[in-house]
């Protein structure tokens, strides 16, 4: 197994702990103090996927500067992807900081675009992710590292809900770009055995 593929390993390995840090009723105490406080174990937490979420960028940069682009990386990476930004949704609706039915949303168009890559994978096409898909992981990624940060450092702008705002900005180009990704690969499922 190359570097870039161990990277990718190592963020599905941080998956649970970064779960059980935002799950398990820790006592750590609190971090912040006036109008942003954050309990300890949600601010590691929240460091951890910020930190997950970059290895993404790692990964994928080291295994194109190296040509160790491989099957399994391009089986694993976006895998990691899905399973790291599925977990923390998840627990922000439980922690009650996301509207689940945005989750359900997102969550729904990255199963309907895996299929489309399988069906797709099946009759030998790879499909490559676009640039509003890129667009869309990284309004993603941003929107959720600020709920988790119990939207640090916009808190003290009056209210200004930065988070809240990325979370939507997020699901418009999670349904834009699972539009753009259908319209654009349609043949793939009109013309599939």
């Amino acid at each position: 197994m190359n570097i870039p593929n161990k990277i990718t390993v190592s963020r599905i390995i941080l998956i649970p702990i970064f779960i059980i840090l935002l799950a398990v009723p820790w006592d750590w105490g609190k971090v912040g103090s006036g109008e942003w406080t954050i309990p300890t174990a949600h601010l590691i937490g929240a460091i951890l996927f910020i930190f997950a979420s970059a290895t993404d960028w790692v990964d994928g940069y080291y295994a194109r500067k190296y040509n160790l682009v491989t099957n399994l990386g391009k089986f694993l990476d976006p895998l990691a992807d899905k399973l790291l930004v599925s977990a923390a949704l998840i627990m922000l609706v439980q922690l009650g900081f996301a509207p689940a039915w945005v989750v359900i949303v997102i969550i729904s168009r990255e199963f309907a675009v895996t299929g489309l890559r399988l069906v797709a994978a099946g009759e030998g096409l790879v499909l490559a992710a676009s640039k509003l898909g890129k667009l869309k992981t990284m309004t993603q990624l941003i929107g959720i590292a600020a709920l988790l940060l119990y939207n640090f450092p916009f808190q003290w702008l009056g209210g200004f809900r930065f988070d809240l705002i990325m979370l939507y900005v997020s699901l418009f180009f999670t349904v834009l770009s699972g539009l753009d990704y259908f319209i654009k690969n349609w043949n793939v499922m009109r013309d599939s055995k």
